[in-house]
């Protein structure tokens, strides 16, 4: 039995410790947002928060997550209120097939956290190894820049003691 805190809810898994995160979240817990994409960390469709750090669900055990916080796509927004990211990718029209933007997104919510205004080179290295099979590099590119002024106006007018 492991016990994994998923986007604030914690789960009991009666599973296999080998089992890989990705499995149990889309298999056990029914949280299918995050794609299996290659099975081997390579691709980036299966990317998750662990600890607020970005990782490949499809090569973490669920024993090696046991005891941590996960979050998901799921997780990503404030109840009915999306992230900036979330915003930014509808206004961008940026998916296509759509089977990437899940793990796309969560490295880019990770590129924010800690680069809340990050430069195009910045943006290109946090992405690099997340695979877009349509080729949508230019709107993600762009769609993480106005996330970015997104959160910064939410945060200047929060300031402000308005209401965004």
């Amino acid at each position: 039995m492991y016990e994994i805190k998923v986007n604030g809810q914690t789960h009991t898994l009666d599973v296999a410790g080998e089992m890989p995160l990705l499995w149990a979240l889309r298999d056990v817990i029914g949280l299918i947002g995050t794609k299996y994409g290659c099975g081997i960390a390579q691709c980036g469709a299966c990317t998750v928060h662990l600890n607020d750090v970005p990782v490949r669900s499809c090569s973490v055990r669920v024993a090696d997550a046991a005891g941590q916080s996960v979050r998901t796509i799921e997780g990503l927004a404030d109840g009915e209120r999306l992230h900036p990211l979330q915003r930014a990718w509808i206004e961008e029209d940026v998916a296509q097939c759509g089977y990437c933007q899940a793990g796309q997104i969560m490295t880019a919510a990770a590129l924010l956290a800690t680069k809340p205004v990050p430069t195009d080179a910045d943006i290109d290295a946090a992405m690099a190894g997340n695979y877009c099979r349509c080729g949508t590099y230019i709107r993600i590119r762009k769609a993480i820049h106005r996330a970015a002024d997104l959160a910064t106006a939410v945060y200047v007018d929060a300031a402000a003691g308005e209401q965004a």
